[in-house]
């Protein structure tokens, strides 16, 4: 009997995380998510925008400081 009852306890204990996470009166339908009404993005503006950005004169090495250039000028005389 002793067995029974653990058994019992253990699957009830396992079971409330469970029943907890079905959420109640939460979940129950009805609205969906609230959107937020926020300012228009102007596709026109954004391209605008896009254009004024200055091309870089050099392309961007995210390893430069890390690793040192390869010398390929010197090595070339």
């Amino acid at each position: 009997m002793k067995t029974f009852f653990v058994a019992v306890m253990a699957v009830a204990l396992l079971t409330i995380p469970a029943a907890a996470q079905l959420g109640g009166k939460r979940n129950q339908g009805g609205e969906g998510p609230k959107v937020q009404e926020g300012p228009k993005v102007d596709e026109k503006a954004y391209k605008a925008a896009l254009e004024r950005i200055p091309d870089p004169k050099e392309k961007y090495d995210p390893w430069g400081g890390v690793a040192p250039a390869p010398a390929t000028a010197a090595k070339k005389k």
